[in-house]
């Protein structure tokens, strides 16, 4: 695991937390909106750990490979890159 990446934990531990208390929610009957809320607020909380990983990468592996004398991994980077972009748009 990559120093940039251990960055991350914390946040998916903040987002582990959230995840026992809309279960807690659930168990305890809350109202359905106060549940909903909790569960936009987690989502949002997973995007943007998703951009950060996503970012240390165009930033590090894709830059590296761009950088690079091999014409086969810069073209291996930007195809998984685009594939990638189809994935993410997809979600909505």
């Amino acid at each position: 695991m990559t120093m940039e990446h251990k960055e991350q934990i914390a946040f998916l531990k903040k987002i582990e937390g959230q995840i026992r208390g809309v279960q807690k929610m659930i168990e305890d009957k809350r109202y359905c909106v106060d549940i909903l809320i909790q569960l936009q607020s987690i989502a949002g909380a997973i995007f943007r750990v998703e951009d950060k990983v996503f970012e240390r990468h165009l930033q590090g592996c894709v830059t590296q490979a761009l950088r690079g004398k091999s014409d086969a991994d810069r073209q291996k980077k930007v195809d998984e890159i685009l594939v990638l972009l189809k994935k993410f748009r997809k979600r909505g």
